[in-house]
């Protein structure tokens, strides 16, 4: 029977949400949480024979975290080690990704994890351990589980995996050779002549994309200048009256400042999720500098501040939700005369 051990993050582990990101590591015998559907997918070649979890903040946040963790996972002798899948959760993907790449280098024991391709652990860790390609979120779980379950058993029985497309993982870096029945001229025109007729073909080697923004030259005379605040840190009125979601936003909000002095707890806060919103709440101008752009106004270095701010959450939201939002609201920002704007985040 093939030894295999699990880790999870608190939510998963049954411990709490935020409130419990705190969370040290922590080992139990057995499966836990998403553990069962791995261990049905296993269909009896192989079993969890123990979960060891942590709170996302504490793991990101204490260095020692993963030494503990490993030290957990060694004390089992697993054949296999699967971390997450962390979907588009930032700090979870970062902690599946080291526990998974440190686990490799430091015991040899065959190590993956699954996410969902904009997770900042995909790129990160892509090139150290087996990442999964899965979707955005836990509603793609049986998914995630389907297609991880029999790429763990191929490692840990010392099986050669096939091609990162053939298998669902994220490229690795490493290029291999291998023969095909058509010579790479010949395959070559195919996709061209594919191309040509507007019909789908699939490159055998995509190149990447990088997402390049020229700034703007300075602005010269801040003094005299319109300055708007927008932040992906989730600030908004209490009550969230445009229920912004607090992952994966499909949405902002445009609030009026007008008259504002300061934000308070009574007035403002986050509905922003993955993060501890409880020091956004209690101040959030922490967030949302409204308090320090007034002085700055009142002592003349801005012109003004402007009387609207745009807020969402960085939380998951697709890169390409983002792109949306700002092409909508940034040309609000120019018909309105603002010449700098301050982009705060978490």
């Amino acid at each position: 029977m093939i030894k295999v051990v699990h880790y999870i993050n608190q939510f998963y582990a049954g411990k709490g949400g935020e409130e419990m990101a705190n969370l040290p590591p922590e080992k139990v015998k057995g499966f836990v949480g998403p553990g069962m559907a791995f261990n049905a997918a296993f269909k009896g070649e192989a079993e969890i024979v123990a979960t060891v979890y942590c709170g996302d903040s504490y793991f990101n946040e204490n260095k020692e975290a993963v030494d503990t963790v490993i030290a957990m996972i060694k004390e089992e002798q697993p054949d296999i080690v699967i971390c997450g899948p962390a979907f588009n959760a930032g700090r979870y993907g970062v902690a599946c990704g080291t526990v998974a790449s440190e686990v490799k280098a430091q015991l040899g024991i065959p190590t993956l994890t699954g996410m969902y391709d904009e997770n900042p652990g995909v790129d990160m860790f892509k090139s150290k351990t087996i990442i999964m390609k899965t979707k955005d979120n836990a509603a793609g779980m049986r998914k995630a589980v389907a297609a991880m379950a029999p790429v763990a058993l191929k490692m840990a029985k010392g099986e050669e995996l096939g091609s990162a497309a053939a298998e669902g993982y994220f490229p690795t870096g490493i290029r291999k050779g291998l023969f095909e029945e058509k010579r790479g001229s010949a395959r070559a025109v195919d996709m061209l002549l594919k191309k040509l007729k507007g019909e789908e073909f699939e490159t055998e080697y995509p190149m990447p994309q990088f997402d390049r923004v020229a700034p703007n030259p300075a602005v010269v005379d801040l003094a005299h200048a319109k300055v708007a605040l927008v932040t992906s840190g989730g600030i908004v009125p209490k009550g969230n009256p445009d229920h912004i979601e607090s992952s994966s936003a499909s949405h902002y909000g445009k609030y009026d400042i007008d008259g504002v002095e300061v934000l308070t707890d009574k007035t403002y806060e986050t509905a922003h999720g993955g993060y501890d919103p409880v020091y956004a709440n209690a101040d959030p101008n922490r967030v949302l500098p409204v308090d320090v752009m007034r002085e700055f106004e009142k002592e003349g270095r801005i012109g003004e501040l402007s009387h609207y701010y745009y807020a969402t959450v960085g939380n998951g939201t697709a890169v390409a939700s983002a792109k949306k939002f700002a092409d909508t609201f940034s040309k609000e920002l120019i018909a309105d005369g603002v010449q700098a704007v301050i982009l705060t985040s978490t």
